[in-house]
């Protein structure tokens, strides 16, 4: 899930996405009708052409099954947290918007609140794959109103990435299991002693990795403190005050004042999960990674930094509760999802694209391509997604011990607010109480949040 925050939008993310701007001149009302319009991002280093390469294949599937009509690739080549940014400026306007857009599902809903995207349910009642995907990924695309706007191509799940050659160096065990943060903390302080020059510990942090550090950094140890800590389903209400809270930033502070932790000029660097997967994991240069399933994908052939030593080089291990509780691990979970721009003129053919890309080929295809963990369960028994990867079967079971986001509107603003807090004590600008109380405050300001103080 490579979920990122709501949006800056930096110049050289407005110079590189002037062309794929003016190609989409034309859609929405106007312009061809037999040309659909699909909107993704590619990354800014222009390495990891996954998408691309599937996308194309299904463009070429798409135009066979449809003689006339024409699938428009419209790369949005930007960091993760511009791109969200561009696109909903894209979808602004008839002339701008494409027909389809990919779409984190933590941005679905305000989206979907901002009037950018089209309810699928007419389509979706007629579809019979429907019935193969997972109820919590058809949470996940679902608003507030009931109905269902995205249709979901993976999930993701997170947990501790750690180089076996790094741990037998610095006298850490090759089966690494950490029980409670201290013993991760314990763990990166050996590797710190043992073995200058590499990076103990990498947890995503501040405002510059978007949503990845409020997801992979923060939400992985605040969900690790107790029930609902970030948002109570039942009370409608938005936690304040929480210990849980301050202690989840004591840890990101202790990373970082520590030097356990990149330097905090890379770490803020809204490109650092591009360098970790490309350079820090693949030269030995970092030695623990709290991060997500899919970065195996970059190191297969034809990724961005073929790496073939890395499923014996690297082991995987839960990442723990705070102090060990039940259940002992924590995951987060996300995804993305395929959905139609409620002002595209070309819905019936937009969806025909759609059940194109996720046909039950397409659908293996793209997970064991991609590195997702399955949302339908033909894809979840096939045998190429089983068999797809090392350290798929660790990934698919932490399933049992996840959670997901807030899936409500006003979820990327707490989300900034959180990073704001991450960034303040990362950089030493405030101790963990005092960036806490900075986010009941800043908390308490959203408009249309009620706020529960614990």
């Amino acid at each position: 899930m490579r979920p990122t925050g709501p949006a800056r939008l930096a110049i050289v993310t407005a110079t590189v996405l002037t062309a794929p701007l003016a190609a989409c001149g034309g859609s929405g009302h106007g312009g061809d009708s037999d040309t659909v319009k699909i909107a993704y991002n590619r990354t800014t280093d222009n390495k990891n052409r996954l998408l691309d390469d599937y996308l194309t294949e299904v463009k070429r599937q798409f135009e066979h099954s449809h003689p006339g009509k024409k699938l428009r690739l419209v790369p949005v080549q930007a960091a993760q947290a511009d791109y969200f940014a561009k696109v909903q400026q894209m979808m602004r306007s008839p002339r701008t918007a494409p027909d389809i857009v990919r779409e984190d599902t933590f941005v679905v809903n305000s989206d979907i609140k901002a009037g950018y995207l089209r309810p699928l349910d007419d389509k979706l009642k007629s579809w019979p794959d429907w019935a193969r995907f997972a109820a919590t990924a058809k949470d996940a695309a679902k608003a507030e109103d009931g109905r269902t706007y995205g249709v979901p191509d993976g999930t993701d799940t997170r947990g501790l990435w750690y180089n076996k050659d790094l741990f037998a160096k610095a006298g850490l065990p090759a089966d690494w299991h950490p029980r409670t943060w201290q013993d991760v903390l314990t763990a990166a302080r050996t590797v710190k002693r043992a073995l200058p020059g590499v990076v103990p510990l990498n947890v995503y942090t501040g405002k510059g990795p978007g949503e990845a550090a409020t997801m992979q950094g923060f939400e992985m140890l605040l969900y690790g403190t107790g029930k609902d800590p970030l948002y109570d389903p039942t009370a409608k209400k938005w936690i304040a005050g929480s210990q849980g809270f301050e202690d989840a930033l004591e840890f990101v502070r202790t990373v970082y004042a520590e030097k356990l932790g990149p330097d905090p000029s890379d770490a803020l660097d809204p490109n650092v999960d591009i360098r970790v997967a490309t350079e820090w994991l693949p030269s030995g240069k970092l030695a623990i990674d709290l991060d997500g399933n899919w970065l195996g994908k970059n190191w297969l052939p034809g990724g961005a930094k073929p790496w073939p030593q890395w499923s014996r080089t690297l082991g995987q291990a839960p990442f723990p509760t705070r102090d060990g509780a039940a259940p002992g691990a924590v995951s987060l979970s996300g995804g993305w999802t395929w959905a139609i721009t409620a002002k595209s003129a070309r819905a019936d053919l937009a969806w025909q694209v759609i059940e194109t890309l996720q046909s039950e080929d397409n659908a293996v295809k793209w997970d064991v391509k991609d590195a997702q963990i399955a949302v339908r369960d033909d894809v979840a028994a096939d045998p190429a997604y089983r068999s797809s990867m090392p350290g798929i079967g660790f990934f698919t079971g932490l399933v049992a011990q996840t959670h997901y986001r807030p899936a409500l509107p006003v979820y990327p603003q707490v989300s900034s607010a959180i990073r704001e807090a991450m960034e303040s004590v990362t950089t030493g600008d405030a101790t963990a109480a005092q960036a806490a109380k900075r986010y009941d405050q800043a908390l308490k300001d959203i408009p249309g949040v009620t706020v529960e103080v614990r």
